[in-house]
């Protein structure tokens, strides 16, 4: 059997996927598994190490640094958590370094650099940056996670290196493979 896939069929997969993203100083898109994160949520950790300094109101954290909020996790080899009540240990920013990953639910982010805003429900992230859901990966030189909306955006700031040279944004998606119906010309 001839199995082919029509021109409509593919233009109709790349339509859906470039109707999600919408260009902004980058490119934005729905980043689902990572929208409606309760950034209220309890914060736990482990690392190797632990530093405090209640008169700055930071914490530092490091060697093998992860942690976990209400199924997103952060990963990296160093992060400072920023609070402003020692009492009730608000914690208002983590800042992470060294080989950055942040996961939930099916999407993926990696960075060099990255910045969780708890109050902003914003996470940022800098220095050779790759998103991936599923099959499809975008790479740039910055990536803004809001976790309220779901929406991300990547830019080429900063692309240094890796699959983003030259300032650009670069990615791949799978386009679904449908099978075409048969027409006259198969017949023939």
């Amino acid at each position: 059997m001839n199995r082919s896939y029509t021109a409509p069929a593919i233009r109709s997969a790349a339509l859906g996927f470039v109707l999600t993203l919408v260009a902004m100083g980058g490119i934005e898109l729905h980043a689902q598994g990572l929208g409606g994160h309760d950034s209220k949520a309890r914060v736990d950790y482990s690392a190797s190490n632990l530093y405090i300094d209640d008169r700055q109101n930071r914490g530092v954290l490091s060697g093998g640094v992860t942690v976990t909020q209400a199924g997103l996790t952060v990963r990296s080899q160093r992060m400072i958590v920023d609070y402003s009540d020692a009492e009730r240990l608000s914690i208002s920013r983590i800042t992470a370094t060294g080989g950055v990953y942040v996961a939930r639910g099916g999407e993926t982010a990696r960075g060099d650099a990255a910045v969780y805003d708890l109050d902003r429900r914003i996470i940022t992230m800098a220095g050779n940056v790759e998103l991936r859901r599923g099959g499809d990966r975008l790479s740039g030189g910055r990536l803004v996670i809001d976790l309220a909306s779901g929406r991300a955006s990547v830019d080429g700031r900063g692309a240094t290196g890796g699959q983003a040279t030259g300032g650009q944004v670069t990615g791949s998606f799978n386009v679904p493979q449908r099978e075409r119906q048969a027409t006259e010309d198969d017949e023939r």
